[in-house]
C-alpha cells in the first residue's frame, strides 16, 4: 500500500487542525503527517511565493517524502540475506512512486540538507540514501517516539552512510577473530566426527562482533559484560571470547567423568564460564557466560537479574559500568513468550538494567522449520517494537558492517540506556546438530549453502583486493592456530577426569558448598531483645508530618498494640521483623512479585501512600542510618520472567535476602521452567548455589482450584541431595527464623515457603518477643499439651491444617491424639523425627493428615521417606483438580477430614 495514501483521504479542515497540533508538539501526530508537515515547513522556509506553490516546491516535498520513505521502509530493500532471495515488497523506493521523474535526477534539491548533503542533485541524494539504508545494514527506528533518539540515529547513520571507517590494524583484528572462529569449528568437525557441538559455521561473524562489543564497550566505561545465549556457537564463544582453554573443551568432548564424584555436571554446550580479558588497548573487562538449559531463552531473565544485582551492589547504582548481552536464535526470539516478558520488564524501575544488547543469530530456520512457518511477523525481531527499541538487520557475511553496527549499538545503549537489537542474517551450515541431515527438509536452501564461501573467505578476499592483508600472513596465522589446537587436543587426551570450574569468587568468596552434616546443625538466628523491640517500634511508626489514610493510621495503631507486654505479633509483623533485623545487620533485602508492596491479602503494607499524593513511605527504609537498603517492587503480571530475574538477582547478590512472592501459591506454575532447570538443579548441573526465597500462599479455604494449593507435591518430587528447603510454617516466629537462617549460614540454598492466607489474621497464630529474640527455627514442633500416657494416636501435619485440627480437638475435649507439626519437610529433619519416634514409642497409630487430595500434597513423599513410621493417611480423596470451587462442598470436605482423623 502507498505510504502516503493518507493525503488523498484528508480534507482541508482536518489538515489545518493536525498542522496546528504539529506546531505545538510534533509527537502528537502520526509519523506520516509529521513527515509531511516537516516538508511543508521546509518548503515555506526555503521558497517565497505568492499564490500557488511553484512546481519546484512541490517536488521538494516529494523528495522529502522520498527521504522519509528510505528511513521508514529502506530496510525492506536491503542486501542483508547471504543465502536467500529477499521477499518482494511494494511500493518500491523507485522515484516514480513519489511523483518524481528521471529528468529530475540532475536537479538540485534543498532537501539534500535533510541528510547532511546540503543542496544536492536528486541522484546524489538517492545514492546517499541507498548506501545508508539499503546495503548490508537495514535499520528500523522511525517508530521510536522520542525525536532526540530518532535524530541521533539519523545523524549517526546518514553521517557515515552506514559505512565503517576502520584502520588496517582493526581489519586485521577482525580477520584474526574470524579465523579463530572458522578454524576452531572446522577442527572440531574433523576431530570429533558426529558429536553434537551446535556449530557456529555460517555465523562465524558473531565472534568478531562480540570482540568489538568488548573493545568498544570498555572504551565507553563498561567494566563487565554478562552474556546469555543458547547452544549454537557457545563453545566458540567460550574459547575465543571468554578464553576458556581449548584443552578444557577438548577434555569435555572425551566424555570422561567429573573430578567431583558428587557432581553430575551437564553437557558441554550448557556450561557457563567467567574470566577477565584484556582489550587491545590494555583495559581489563570481566566477562561471564551464564549457564543455561536446553529451554531456549530461559537464561535471559537470569542474566538480567544478575546484572541488576551487580548494579545495585558492586557498581553502586551505575549501570554504565556493566551491560547484559543476550544472543538469541531467530526461531526462539520470535516464538518464546519469555522474550516479550523480559522486554516489558526492561524499563520498569525494579528490573531495568540500563539497556541490553540483543544479538540474533538468524539462521533463518528453527531445527527443521522454515521461517515462514515459525512466525507471523515480518521479522523475527518485531517483538523489539514493543519497547520502541531500534533494530538493525545486518548481512552476516559482511563482517565490517556487523562490527560497525555493533559499535553503534553500544554507543546507543550507553547514551540512552535502552535495549537495541542486531539481527545478524546468516545460515546454518549443517543440520540442527552435526548428526542431522538438513537436506531432508530444506534441499534448495542447503544446495545454496553448500556452494557458499564462509565469512572468512569472503572477508579475506575483500582485504586482499584492497591491499590490507598479505595472503601469506593470513595463511600463516591459520596454520599456527590449527597446530596449537592439535597440541591442546593431545594434552586433553592425557586427562582422565573432567575439570569442575569453581565459581566461589567475588561476592561468593566467603561462602562454601553445603555438606550433609549441615542439615543437623542449628543456625543462630536469635536477636538482641532490646534491639528487636526498637526495630518493632520503628516498623509501626508513622511520621507525624505526613498525612495518611485513616485506614492506614488505624492499621498501624493496631500493629503498635501488638507490641504491648510480652508481644502477640501476627504473621505480617513476624515477616517485617525478619527483614528489619537483617537490614540492621547490614544485609539488603529485595522482595518482588505481583502486589507485594501491600500484599495480595492486604497484610504486609511495606509501602504506604501519603494521602492525596503519589509520595510513598517505607518504614523498613527508616530504621537507622547504618541499615542496609530494603528493595520492594510490585512486578509486572509475569511469573516466568520475574522469577527468572529474581533467581538471577540471588545469583549475583548472595548476601542479599532475595524473595519472590506468588500472588497465589500455584501461580508459580507459569515459571515451572525456572524451577526445574535452575532452582532445583543448577547446583547439581553447574555447581552454582542460590539462596532465592519463594513465598507461596497455600491453604484450603474454599477459594477454588487455583487459590488453594501451591502444589507442595511438585517441589517435594524435585528434592534430592539437599538441593532445596521446603517449609510450611505455622507460627510467625518460625517464619521469622526461617528467613533469617538464609543469610546466617556459610552456604546458600533455595527456600520454598508455603505461607498461609487465613492464618494471617488467626487469633492463635501469633508469637511473643521471646520466641523471636531467643528462639531458633524449629523443624518439628511437638505437641506440648499432649500427655504421653493418654496418647493412642499421633497425627503429623504441616501448615494451616494444624489450627483446624487443634480447634476440633479442644472443642471436643479429645486427649488421646497428639498433633505434631512438621515445619520443614525437606531436608528431612531426621534427628527430630528419631526423637519423636522414641517419645511415642508405644504408639501404633501414626497418621499423616493433609488438606490436599491423596494424590497431591506431601503424602507420597511422606510415605516414601518416613520409613521408620507405620504411617497411614487421612486426606481428601484422589482428584484431578486440587480443590472444589464450592464453599459449601469445601466445608463438608474439611469437616469430614477432621472427623475421620478423630474417628468420629
Amino acid at each position: 500500500m502507498d505510504s502516503f495514501s493518507f493525503l488523498a483521504a484528508a480534507n482541508p479542515d482536518s489538515i489545518e487542525e493536525l498542522y496546528n497540533k504539529y506546531l505545538v508538539d510534533p509527537e502528537t501526530v502520526e509519523p506520516g503527517w509529521a513527515s509531511f508537515f516537516e516538508g511543508f515547513d521546509f518548503g515555506r522556509k526555503n521558497y517565497k511565493s505568492n499564490g500557488q506553490i511553484p512546481e519546484q516546491v512541490n517536488k521538494e516535498f516529494k523528495v522529502i517524502y522520498l527521504v522519509n520513505a528510505y528511513r521508514i521502509r529502506g530496510h525492506l530493500f536491503t542486501k542483508t540475506n547471504p543465502v536467500r532471495d529477499r521477499r518482494k515488497y511494494w511500493p518500491t523506493l523507485d522515484i516514480e512512486n513519489f511523483g518524481l521523474e528521471k529528468s529530475d535526477l540532475d536537479t538540485v534539491f534543498q532537501a539534500g540538507s535533510e541528510i547532511g548533503l546540503g543542496p544536492a542533485k536528486l541522484s546524489a541524494i538517492i545514492e546517499h540514501l541507498n548506501e545508508t539504508y539499503c546495503q548490508s545494514i537495514g535499520a528500523e527506528y522511525m517508530y521510536i517516539r522520542h525525536p532526540e533518539i530518532v535524530e541521533w540515529l539519523q545523524k549517526k547513520m546518514e553521517g557515515s552512510r552506514n559505512k565503517p571507517v576502520l584502520t588496517v590494524e582493526e581489519k586485521r583484528r577482525i580477520l584474526y577473530k574470524l579465523s579463530q572462529a572458522v578454524v576452531f569449528e572446522n577442527f572440531l568437525h574433523v576431530k570429533f566426527v558426529g558429536q553434537k557441538r551446535f556449530s557456529l559455521e555460517g555465523a562465524e561473524s558473531l565472534i568478531p562482533a562480540l570482540d568489538s562489543i568488548i573493545e568498544q564497550g570498555s572504551e565507553m566505561g563498561i567494566e563487565e559484560f554478562m552474556i546469555g545465549m543458547a547452544h549454537r556457537g557457545r563453545l566458540n564463544v567460550l574459547t575465543n571470547i571468554l578464553k576458556k582453554t581449548y584443552e578444557d573443551v577438548f577434555n569435555e568432548f572425551q566424555g570422561e567423568e567429573f573430578e567431583d564424584i558428587r557432581f553430575d555436571g551437564d553437557v558441554k554446550y550448557h556450561l557457563g564460564y567467567s574470566s577477565t580479558v584484556q582489550t587491545t588497548k590494555g583495559k581489563e573487562v570481566r566477562l561471564s557466560l551464564t549457564p543455561n538449559p536446553s529451554h531456549l531463552e530461559a537464561v535471559g531473565p537470569v542474566v538480567q537479574g544478575t546484572v541488576r544485582a551487580k548494579v545495585d551492589g558492586k557498581f553502586e547504582g551505575d549501570n554504565n559500568r556493566i551491560a547484559p548481552i543476550l544472543i538469541h536464535g531467530d526461531a526462539a526470539v520470535a516464538a518464546q513468550g519469555i522474550v516479550y516478558e523480559l522486554l516489558q520488564m526492561s524499563k520498569v524501575k525494579g528490573y531495568k538494567t540500563g539497556g541490553t544488547i540483543h544479538v540474533v543469530v538468524n539462521n533463518q530456520i528453527g531445527f527443521t522449520t522454515n521461517y515462514i512457518d515459525a512466525r507471523s511477523s515480518t521479522y523475527c525481531t518485531d517483538v523489539a517494537k514493543v519497547t520502541l527499541s531500534p533494530v538493525f538487520h545486518v548481512n552476516g557475511d559482511d563482517v565490517e558492517a556487523l562490527v560497525h553496527t555493533i559499535k553503534l549499538a553500544i554507543e546507543f545503549r550507553q547514551k540512552f540506556h535502552r535495549d537495541v537489537f542486531i539481527d545478524m542474517l546468516c545460515y546454518r551450515k549443517y543440520g540442527h546438530n552435526e548428526g542431522d541431515e538438513p537436506r531432508f527438509t530444506q534441499p534448495l536452501l542447503y544446495k545454496a549453502i553448500a556452494e557458499h564461501p564462509n565469512p572468512r573467505e569472503i572477508y579475506l578476499e575483500k582485504l586482499l583486493n584492497h591491499g590490507d592483508m598479505e595472503a601469506s600472513l593470513a595463511k600463516g596465522n591459520v596454520n599456527e592456530f590449527r597446530e596449537m589446537l592439535q597440541e591442546r587436543l593431545a594434552e586433553a587426551k592425557q586427562k582422565k577426569k573432567v575439570k569442575v570450574v569453581p565459581f566461589l569468587e567475588g561476592s561468593w568468596k566467603d561462602l562454601r558448598q553445603a555438606s550433609d552434616k549441615d542439615n543437623h546443625t542449628t543456625s543462630k538466628t536469635s536477636v538482641d531483645l532490646k534491639n528487636l523491640k526498637r526495630i518493632a517500634s520503628k516498623i509501626v511508626e508513622l511520621p507525624k508530618d505526613k498525612n495518611f489514610f485513616s485506614k492506614t493510621t488505624r492499621l498501624f495503631a493496631d500493629r503498635s498494640k501488638m507490641l504491648d507486654g510480652a508481644g502477640a505479633m501476627d504473621w505480617a509483623m513476624g515477616e517485617l521483623l525478619a527483614y528489619g533485623t537483617l537490614l540492621e545487620e547490614g544485609y539488603p533485602v529485595r522482595l518482588s512479585g505481583q502486589d507485594v508492596e501491600r500484599g495480595t491479602f492486604s497484610h504486609r503494607h511495606s509501602v504506604i501512600r501519603i494521602e492525596d499524593s503519589e509520595e510513598q513511605y517505607v518504614p523498613l527504609n527508616n530504621l537507622s542510618k547504618k541499615q542496609a537498603p530494603f528493595y520492594v517492587y510490585n512486578s509486572p503480571l509475569s511469573e516466568y520472567g520475574v522469577l527468572g530475574f529474581e533467581y538471577g538477582y540471588a545469583w549475583g547478590a548472595p548476601n542479599t535476602l532475595t524473595i519472590w512472592e506468588a500472588q497465589f501459591g500455584d501461580f508459580f506454575n507459569g515459571a515451572q521452567i525456572i524451577i526445574d532447570q535452575y532452582l532445583s538443579s543448577s547446583e547439581d548441573k553447574w555447581k552454582r548455589m542460590n539462596g532465592l526465597v519463594m513465598l507461596l500462599p497455600h491453604g484450603y479455604e474454599g477459594q477454588g482450584a487455583e487459590h488453594s494449593s501451591a502444589r507442595l507435591e511438585r517441589f517435594l518430587d524435585l528434592c534430592a541431595e539437599n538441593n532445596l528447603q521446603i517449609v510450611n510454617c505455622t507460627t510467625p516466629a518460625n517464619f521469622f527464623h526461617a528467613l533469617r537462617r538464609q543469610l546466617h549460614r556459610p552456604f546458600r540454598k533455595p527456600l520454598i515457603v508455603f505461607t498461609p492466607k487465613s492464618l494471617l489474621r488467626h487469633p492463635e497464630c501469633v508469637s511473643s518477643y521471646d520466641e523471636f529474640a531467643k528462639g531458633t527455627f524449629s523443624k518439628v514442633i511437638d505437641d506440648e499439651k499432649a500427655k504421653v500416657s493418654k496418647i493412642k494416636r499421633v497425627a503429623l501435619c504441616s501448615g494451616k491444617l494444624y489450627y483446624d485440627m487443634n480447634d476440633y480437638r479442644v472443642e471436643n475435649k479429645i486427649e488421646d491424639t497428639a498433633i505434631v507439626r512438621i515445619e520443614q519437610l525437606y531436608p528431612l529433619p531426621e534427628k527430630e523425627l528419631e526423637a519423636l519416634k522414641k517419645k511415642y514409642h508405644k504408639i501404633k497409630d501414626w497418621v499423616w493428615v493433609q488438606e490436599e487430595p491423596e494424590n497431591m500434597g506431601a503424602w507420597s513423599f511422606v510415605h516414601r521417606r518416613f520409613n521408620k513410621f507405620p504411617i497411614r493417611v487421612v486426606s481428601r480423596h484422589e482428584s484431578a483438580s486440587p480443590a472444589t470451587g464450592s464453599p459449601k462442598a469445601h466445608a463438608k470436605q474439611q469437616d469430614l477430614l477432621i472427623k475421620t482423623l478423630f474417628g468420629k
